[in-house]
C-alpha cells in the first residue's frame, strides 16, 4: 500500500470514527432501545423471549449495520440508521425463529425472511410472515420493523436506484435461509442451489457462493448508498458486485469459522467444514480477503468500504474461538492481508466485546430463557 494511501486511510478512519461514535452510535442506541421496548410488549411469551435474546446475543450485527451510516451525510444519517437497524433487526429475528424446530423448516424459513423483501417494497401489502410458524402473536413487532425500514428508505433520494439490486440481495438471503435450516440431508439442497448462483466468470466453491448469499452486507451497503443524491445505476451495480460475492462470502465464512466448534459439537453442517483442513481454509480465506479489498477500493467511498471490511473482520477475529487451532492460521492471514486498517478496528472490537461479552451464544441463551411450556 502506498504511503499516500496509508495517510488517506488514517484520515478516513478518524472521520469515520467521529461520525460513528458522535452521531451514528447515538442514533443506533435510540433505535435499539425502541425495538427492545417493543420486544418486551410481545404477548406470546416464547416469541418475546426469543426477540429479547436476539437483541442480547446479536448486538454485533446491529452495531456493524450502523457502521454503513458513516458513509452518509449528517442530514441523511438518521434515516439511514433507522433503515439499517430495522432491516438487520428483522433479519436477526427471522433467523432466530427459523432455527427453532418446525414441521416445515424450508417454507417457514422463507416466509419469515420475506420480511426483508417487504421492507424494500413500500406501499405493498404485508404477507403473513408467520404462515408456517407455530407462534404468531407478536403485537406487530416484525411488521413494525418492516414499516420502519420502508418509511426511512423512501426518504432517501436514490432509493429507486438501489431497489433492484437490494431486492436481489434480500431474495438470496430468503432462499439461503430456507435451505440452510432444512438440513435433514446435510447441505445437499443448499449446494444444488448455490451452484447456480455464482456470478458468471467467477470461480467459487458452492459453499463460498452460499456464504455470500447469506450475508446482509450487500443489502446494508445499498441502503447506505441510497442516501447519495444522484447515485448512478453503475455505482449501485459496482456495490452489488463487490459485496456479492466477495465481501459477503468473507463475512459469512468468518462467522462460520468462529461458530465451527459449536457447530461440530451440535453436529450441525458448517460452511467452513468443506475446506477440509485449517491450512486450506486459511489460503482460501486469504484469497477472499484479497478480492474483497480489491473490490472495496474500486468503489466510490472506497476507503470507507475498506474500513467497514476491516471492522467487520475484526468483530469476528477478536473472538476467543478465532485463536483456536482450527481458526488461528486463517486469523493471521486475514489480518495480515488487511494490514494497517486492522489494528485500530481490532482494538475497538476487543473493547466492545469486553463490554458486551460474547454474542455467539443465542442457543445457550434461549435454552435457558424458554421453558418447556413456551418452546417453539
Amino acid at each position: 500500500m502506498r504511503v499516500a494511501d496509508r495517510g488517506g486511510l488514517a484520515g478516513t478512519f478518524l472521520r469515520a470514527a467521529s461520525r460513528y461514535w458522535l452521531s451514528a452510535f447515538l442514533l443506533l442506541r435510540r433505535e435499539i432501545e425502541q425495538w427492545q421496548r417493543r420486544a418486551r410488549q410481545i404477548p406470546d411469551p416464547a416469541l418475546r423471549r426469543l426477540a429479547l435474546a436476539t437483541h442480547h446475543a446479536k448486538w454485533g450485527n446491529i452495531e456493524g449495520a450502523a457502521a454503513f451510516a458513516t458513509l452518509t451525510t449528517h442530514t441523511t444519517r438518521p434515516a439511514v440508521v433507522r433503515a439499517l437497524v430495522a432491516i438487520q433487526a428483522a433479519y436477526d429475528y427471522a433467523d432466530t425463529l427459523s432455527e427453532q424446530p418446525n414441521g416445515d423448516q424450508q417454507s417457514n424459513g422463507y416466509q419469515l425472511h420475506r420480511a426483508l423483501l417487504s421492507a424494500l417494497e413500500p406501499g405493498t401489502l404485508h404477507p403473513d410472515y408467520y404462515a408456517h410458524h407455530l407462534h404468531r402473536t407478536d403485537n406487530g413487532y416484525l411488521r413494525n420493523m418492516v414499516d420502519a425500514c420502508r418509511a426511512a428508505l423512501s426518504a432517501l433520494p436514490s432509493h429507486h436506484t438501489v431497489a433492484a439490486p437490494a431486492r436481489r440481495a434480500a431474495q438470496r438471503i430468503a432462499v439461503y435461509q430456507s435451505l440452510n435450516h432444512n438440513t435433514h440431508s446435510g447441505h445437499e439442497r443448499l449446494e444444488r442451489w448455490a451452484q447456480t448462483q455464482t456470478p458468471p466468470g467467477i470461480e467459487m466453491h458452492w459453499w463460498e457462493t452460499a456464504a455470500a448469499a447469506a450475508s446482509s452486507l450487500a443489502l446494508l451497503a445499498l441502503i447506505a448508498a441510497a442516501a447519495q443524491p444522484a447515485l448512478s445505476t453503475d455505482d449501485a451495480g459496482a456495490i452489488e458486485r463487490a459485496y456479492y460475492p466477495w465481501i459477503g462470502a468473507l463475512h459469512t465464512l468468518l462467522d462460520s469459522l468462529v461458530d465451527y466448534p459449536e457447530d461440530t459439537a451440535n453436529r450441525q453442517p458448517s460452511l467452513i467444514a468443506p475446506y477440509g483442513c485449517a491450512h486450506t481454509t486459511a489460503l482460501a480465506m486469504q484469497g477472499l480477503t484479497e478480492q474483497s479489498i480489491h473490490h472495496a477500493w474500486g468503489l466510490p467511498e472506497g476507503r470507507g468500504h475498506l474500513l467497514i471490511l476491516a471492522a467487520m473482520s475484526s468483530l469476528y477475529l477478536c473472538a476467543p474461538e478465532a485463536s483456536l487451532p482450527h481458526a488461528h492460521p486463517t486469523t493471521r492471514r486475514v489480518l495480515d492481508t488487511i494490514g494497517r486498517p486492522a489494528a485500530p478496528t481490532m482494538l475497538i472490537s476487543h473493547t466492545r466485546r469486553r463490554l458486551h461479552g460474547p454474542y455467539h451464544n443465542l442457543e445457550e441463551k434461549t435454552s435457558d430463557d424458554v421453558t418447556s411450556d413456551d418452546a417453539i
